[in-house]
């Protein structure tokens, strides 16, 4: 079981994300309305896996507050959330430790889904911020992808099955699944056949 912690000002958004989360197997759930009541709960005895911020919320003060969470509680992962998602934002949570940045606007099994993917192990950066992000779509930086999504993509133009990427990845098989999921998404595909025409349209190497 991972243990979650939800902090957002807003009771309609916080109850409903810790509801539709808590519904999911896996989660133990808690909440908080603001940075100061987040701090006194991690604190506390419940060693959480997960802390998603609302980056605007009292206590936030930018990103000083995640920054301030993430030195005080290194073991825990943190992410942030918003309702705007602004690239430079992103990158500089990114670059102070976040494991992701959740955009409001996604959708509930897409959040499930970037929860998981985090809790993997990896780091979420949304697909549209990515591409706003980058200049090019050579193979170092092709559209957006993660480096471990380019590994998988390799390992899916290969014509291997998620068993065996993750063999080679030393990774488990639910994470590949979570990487294809993210690379038909960033390419825009249904599925895996396709994704391997597109990078194999694109040069991908």
């Amino acid at each position: 079981m991972s243990n979650l912690l939800i902090v957002d000002d807003h009771d309609l958004v916080r109850d409903t994300i810790a509801a539709y989360l808590g519904r999911s197997e896996g989660f133990v759930i808690e909440t908080a309305s603001s940075l100061d009541e987040a701090l006194e709960k991690l604190a506390g005895t419940t060693p959480f896996d997960l802390c998603i911020l609302d980056y605007h919320m009292p206590g936030m003060n930018g990103l000083s507050g995640l920054e301030t969470a993430a030195s005080a509680h290194p073991a825990v992962k943190f992410a942030l959330m918003s309702g705007v998602a602004a690239p430079d934002v992103a990158q500089q949570a990114m670059g102070i430790g976040a494991v992701g940045f959740f955009p409001k606007s996604l959708g509930a099994p897409n959040l499930l889904n970037a929860v998981r993917f985090v809790l993997s192990g990896e780091r979420y950066f949304p697909f549209d911020l990515a591409v706003e992000a980058a200049q090019t779509t050579t193979t170092i930086d092709y559209r957006g992808l993660t480096e471990r999504e380019r590994e998988t993509l390799r390992g899916i133009c290969e014509g291997k099955s998620n068993k065996e990427i993750g063999r080679d990845l030393d990774l488990q098989e639910v994470t590949i699944k979570l990487h294809v999921k993210n690379i038909l998404s960033k390419l825009g595909v249904k599925n895996r056949t396709q994704a391997a025409l597109r990078a194999r349209e694109d040069g991908f190497k």
